[in-house]
């Protein structure tokens, strides 16, 4: 009975120490990307691009249509309430 509760407890060991692992190469692989990521961004950066709006414009396109356009109105309509927009006289 010994044997097999000290095998469960080892297996569990194993099991514990690869997920440990495997989150840790995860880890350092996003690390990794972050940095790459990073470097791109400075190379826009250098290259006269504004990197706040090359990060928005990414973020948009993650979005789909529809959504897109419905964050855009509403946007519009707090802007317009701000003050922020004024309606162009109409011709």
């Amino acid at each position: 009975m010994a044997d097999i509760a000290e095998a469960t407890t080892s297996f569990a060991r194993d099991q514990l120490k690869s997920i440990v692992e495997r989150v840790e190469r995860l880890e350092e692989e996003k690390k990794a990307l972050a940095d790459d990521i990073r470097d791109i961004f400075a190379e826009a950066k250098a290259n006269g691009f504004d990197t706040k709006v090359l990060r928005q414009v990414i973020r948009m396109r993650k979005q789909d249509r529809t959504e897109r356009q419905e964050q855009e109105a509403i946007l519009e309509l707090y802007l317009h309430a701000l003050g922020m927009i004024i309606d162009s006289p109409e011709e």
